[in-house]
């Protein structure tokens, strides 16, 4: 099983690391596909936040410096020989703020949309033959920006001139490379393009993600401070399970450490690192997986009302294993080389395994915190009982917030098929962060290690089955016979031999 996974882990990670990576969008050989009547390569989609004043030092070379921009460098369009006898019409690229997406493109007499201009279109004057359609925008003046270069016969590289394009109104911003002539099908994009906020080269959706994961780094650093605090203070009276929630926060900390560092690092230099991204992938990944394990461990109640978890604990294996292989290859496609501002490239057939599999242990963990509170019921373990209560009412809370959430999400992304709300996108990932965050804290606090850390394990001695309020025994059912016979019983009789235990069994029992 771990031999198949590295092979996916070592596979996912060379594919994604020929990707773009960074906020420079680089281009490798990139062909254009057909889009209506356009030949279309997509250049990137960034939010980008306006520059923080007009008079801003381009040379500076902090990242940092309130300068937003984005800049084309040795962007060269590259055709073969068996295609180069021509000249050619323009190969343009055109930046447009997504509001403006409708003074791209039009039709003539109501007809069918064209984003290349056609003789019908030219005829009315609108446009050039064989051009992109675009009209100056009404809201950003100056926009959409469009420029341009063409091959002459037997040349088969066109360079696009070096342009740096200043942002004065944030949006979110698109790139594409266009051309209407059929006979350049075969031609690639080569070269880079660098996308910058004020604040550096984090993307404009992204910006905020830096920020929440300091303060998670630093919550994980408090909740890791009260519980090791505890953990040392009554390390002889921790218990199994107490070891496996440790083991949740370390991780926890681990991977907040290793995403705060990895958009730290995007937005200093521009270029996404890949190894960060992908350990703060694997400690996520390995995290959410145990943690799914411990709550169903405790819904069986391992360590408190059994020892071991028997013969199902190789099942529980191999759904954490399965659940961490397929949230792995999920959550490196999704992040990394992740560039453009965009909600997510993961395929369906990435998602539903990961969805079908939460839906299965959320299903397990219920079906058996029922059988553990029977149980608790059953033996009359108060104390037990109390705190399983408290904490089936967290998990119910936190199932029903996930639905609504995710409903909300939903919504969210149904109305935002042009991403016009990333500004507000940041909240998804994050909100699921702090689900999980509270859940843990709400584990930690039901099960902290104390002086008392031992009446909550299991333990096959009578004493287990003590009442949560006096701590009282309850070993003996109560006696059942009136308080009026027992007064009136006589005084037993000492008898030293089986016959006479006998003889004093038949004479209380007429006495009754």
């Amino acid at each position: 099983m771990f031999r198949v996974y590295e092979s996916i882990l070592f596979c996912v990670w060379l594919f994604m690391s020929l990707i773009v990576e960074g906020s420079v969008h680089e281009y490798k050989g990139e062909r254009f596909v057909g889009k209506g009547n356009a030949f279309v390569v997509h250049g990137g989609s960034e939010g980008i936040y306006s520059s923080a004043s007009e008079n801003v030092n381009e040379k500076s070379v902090l990242p940092a410096n309130g300068d937003s921009y984005i800049r084309f460098q040795k962007i060269t369009f590259r055709r073969t020989q068996e295609f180069s006898n021509f000249s050619s019409g323009l190969v343009q690229a055109i930046v447009f703020e997504v509001e403006d997406r409708e003074s791209i493109g039009g039709s003539a007499y109501g007809g069918q949309r064209a984003v290349c201009c056609t003789a019908d279109l030219a005829k009315l004057g609108v446009c050039s033959e064989g051009e992109i359609i675009h009209r100056p925008s009404t809201k950003n003046p100056g926009w959409p920006q469009v420029f341009g270069v063409a091959f002459y016969a037997d040349e088969l590289v066109a360079t696009l001139p070096s342009k740096s394009i200043q942002i004065s109104r944030t949006g979110m911003y698109n790139l594409y490379f266009m051309h209407c002539d059929p006979n350049l099908k075969e031609v690639v994009v080569e070269g880079n393009t660098i996308w910058k906020n004020p604040s550096g080269y984090l993307p404009g959706r992204m910006a905020p993600l830096m920020k929440f994961y300091g303060f998670m780094s630093l919550a994980f650093v408090i909740l890791g401070l009260f519980w090791f605090s505890q953990y040392a203070r009554f390390w002889k009276e921790v218990f199994p399970l107490q070891n496996c929630i440790t083991m949740v926060i370390t991780l926890g900390m681990f991977e907040m450490a290793f995403w705060y560092f990895d958009y730290a690092e995007f937005n200093e230099t521009g270029i996404r690192p890949t190894g960060i991204t992908v350990w703060a992938v694997t400690f996520g990944t390995i995290k959410r997986s145990v943690a799914r394990l411990v709550i169903l461990m405790v819904s069986m109640g391992y360590g408190v009302v059994r020892p071991t978890l028997g013969g199902l604990t190789s099942k529980v294996l191999l759904v954490g294993v399965t659940f961490f292989v397929a949230s792995e290859v999920l959550e490196l496609v999704e992040n990394v080389g992740a560039v453009s501002d965009l909600s997510g490239k993961a395929k369906l057939f990435l998602i539903l395994p990961v969805a079908f599999l939460d839906a299965f242990i959320i299903i397990w963990i219920f079906k058996s915190l029922s059988a553990t509170l029977s149980k608790l019921q059953a033996r009359r373990m108060m104390v037990k009982l109390d705190i399983y209560w408290k904490f089936t009412n967290a998990l119910v809370v936190a199932v029903i917030v996930s639905v609504g959430w995710i409903c909300y999400e939903l919504y969210f992304k149904s109305n935002d098929v042009y991403n016009e709300q990333w500004q507000n996108a940041w909240v998804i990932p994050a909100f699921w962060q702090v689900l999980s965050f509270s859940l843990l804290c709400i584990i930690c606090a039901l099960w902290a290690p104390s002086q008392n850390s031992m009446r909550y394990a299991y333990s096959d001695d009578a004493s287990d089955e003590f009442d949560g309020d006096d701590g009282t025994l309850t070993l003996i059912k109560p006696s059942t016979i009136p308080s009026k016979d027992v007064r009136s019983s006589p005084e037993p009789i000492p008898v030293h031999t089986s016959n006479g235990a006998s003889n004093g069994d038949l004479e209380e029992d007429k006495t009754e």
